[in-house]
């Protein structure tokens, strides 16, 4: 090889080439590292063609454009890392403005907070950008001097002329040629600027458009409690992805079996939800006011109206509404939109025993106390059947009414003290025992009357969960114990605790993050309504569901529609 080769080879093609690589790699699911990736940066190309048409009239590259376009390309390189890495762990894109403010949090629940491991993962961070922008300076000035040269500068315009020309005319050449282009990360700045344009624009509540009818009762309850169930992460992948469905598939029998023994049945849908292995705030809103939230900055909106909810629709037919919402570990001033009579957070819902995990309340020591406080019922023997209480139509109960009967044994039976009577109550449960990293699973009690005391749990045991390993790059086994645990307990308790009338509605918030879903996952989630009231049941198969706990392919529609259905289902004739 020539020296004048060899100075092209090295000194035009092979920074060339470098990066072009550090621009478009992928992600290599489900871990955190790149994936090298046979394909053109356009961005690259157009930023060649400036060199060289700015080295052609001043015969030189500046030094000062130099530093700039190094510095550009560094950035340009760390933020394709996060265009191709946030979606395959979370399974949906960054938003910049809204995850933000909830990166302490996310930090927080890998179990370190903001100690040694995450100091020494920033550190990293940087030094990692530091030796980037050495490599990518020393390409750049590479570039710069070829530029400068009349041989190379023709090289360098001709293949970036080349990729120019491929780019504007695909897909025409063929559906090869557009592949060969990696999504442009200027994609990733212009949706950050839309969604802050978007987040600061809020033009009023038109944008919103129209929400459900609440006009209907609720004669088709006849006073039956309900609870609403927001099940973290219980994704449609649960059905859908053949390794996670067979691990399940003990744990779905048992609750199939249980709802059964209780003299229920299920049926069951799937809904497409408005958020994708996080944000689940935006699936919570999509049910209770039966708005389209897929754009945070609609649900922002919303909570600056006074839009009727479920939640204030129950509440107006003689129901106690309750948020019950063991996530909440900090204010939430915003919950007031919805209505409740009350919400109980991480710190007013009364659990008494050891802090398990980044989430504090396991799921079943929640339910347990949503049972006593608010269900009105007690672990002394099985519950047959829903305690009797005052007709919908009467006054609402008192923010304090957590009158409870003494428990009956035989099916059918109700207790007709005048202490038992009371309001009937919906209740809205937000779990957070299956919330990613799924980590600190708490082990199921028999003796549901344990998880109210201070004994809960030792102290051996919550060591124990919290020494099992957390990945976010391999949370696959964590995921399928989380969800073990969850159908575990919802089994338990409809088996030996729950009021024959209960009504219980089951709904995935979202799918898992990305690396327990895998890439290109639909945002499709389940739904289950289990009753004793065949009525109730054939309302639901009417708009859709079928008999079981498995959901057919076809989703019912978007997740805010299910507020119309929920309505409709539980009104009577108008």
């Amino acid at each position: 090889m020539s020296a004048r080769a060899r100075d092209l080879v090295l000194g035009t093609l092979l920074p060339l080439l470098a990066l072009d690589a550090l621009l478009v790699f992928d992600n290599a699911w489900p871990t955190l590292w790149p994936r090298p990736t046979p394909a053109v940066s356009i961005e690259l190309a157009f930023a060649v063609a400036a060199l060289v048409l700015f080295a052609a009239w001043r015969k030189h590259a500046a030094h000062g454009l130099v530093r700039v376009l190094a510095g550009l390309a560094t950035l340009w390189i760390v933020l394709r890392y996060v265009q191709v890495t946030v979606p395959a762990l979370f399974g949906r894109p960054l938003n910049l403005y809204w995850d933000l403010p909830h990166l302490g949090a996310v930090l927080d629940m890998g179990g370190d907070g903001p100690g040694a491991k995450v100091l020494l993962a920033l550190a990293l961070g940087i030094l990692v950008v530091l030796v980037l922008h050495r490599v990518v300076s020393a390409c750049v000035r590479a570039l710069a001097r070829s530029a400068a040269a009349p041989g190379a500068r023709a090289l360098l315009g001709g293949v970036a002329g080349a990729a120019i020309l491929l780019w504007a005319l695909a897909p025409w050449p063929g559906p090869l040629a557009a592949s060969a282009f990696a999504r442009p990360v200027a994609a990733l700045v212009s949706d950050q600027i839309r969604f802050l344009h978007s987040a600061l624009a809020a033009d009023g509540g038109e944008r919103l458009g129209p929400g459900p009818d609440f006009r209907g009762d609720l004669a088709a309850l006849r006073g039956a409690d309900v609870l609403i169930v927001f099940a973290e992460a219980y994704g449609a992948v649960s059905f859908d992805r053949p390794p996670i469905t067979a691990a399940l598939a003990d744990a779905r029998t048992e609750l199939g079996a249980a709802i059964a023994a209780s003299g229920r049945e299920a049926v069951s849908a799937r809904v497409v939800s408005p958020t994708f292995g996080g944000a689940s705030w935006l699936a919570h809103a999509a049910v209770l006011a039966g708005v389209d939230t897929r754009d945070p900055a609609d649900h922002a909106l919303l909570l600056t109206t006074d839009r009727p909810t479920l939640v204030r629709h129950f509440a107006t037919h003689g129901y106690r509404t309750v948020g019950w919402m063991p996530g909440l570990q900090r204010p939430w001033p915003e919950g007031r939109f919805y209505g409740f009579d009350r919400i109980a957070d991480a710190d007013s819902a009364g659990y008494a025993g050891l802090p398990f995990g980044f989430w504090r309340i396991p799921d079943q020591a929640s339910m347990a106390r949503i049972h006593v406080d608010e269900l009105g019922g007690s672990f002394g023997e099985a519950v047959g059947t829903q305690q009797a209480r005052s007709s919908p139509g009467s006054s609402r109960a008192s923010a304090g009414d957590t009158s409870a009967s003494a428990p009956t044994s035989r099916p059918g039976a109700r207790a007709e003290t005048a202490a038992a009577r009371r309001a009937p109550r919906l209740v809205v449960f937000a779990t957070v025992s299956t919330h990613a990293p799924f980590a600190a699973i708490p082990p199921l009690r028999e003796d549901w009357s344990r998880l109210l005391r201070a004994d809960a749990f030792s102290q051996e045991e919550v060591e124990a969960a919290a020494a099992v390993r957390v990945s976010w790059t391999e949370p696959l086994p964590a995921y399928l114990a989380s969800m073990r645990y969850q159908l575990g307990w919802l089994a338990d308790y409809l088996a030996h605790h729950a009021a024959r009338e209960l009504v219980l509605i089951v709904i995935g918030d979202h799918q898992p993050i990305g690396t327990v879903s895998g890439p290109d996952q639909p945002h499709d989630v389940p739904v289950h309504v289990i009753a004793s009231d065949p009525a109730l049941l054939t309302r639901f198969a009417a708009a859709g569901f079928v008999a079981g706990l498995t959901p057919p392919q076809q989703p019912l529609g978007p997740m805010h529609e299910l507020a119309q259905v929920l309505v409709d289902a539980f009104s009577g004739p108008r």
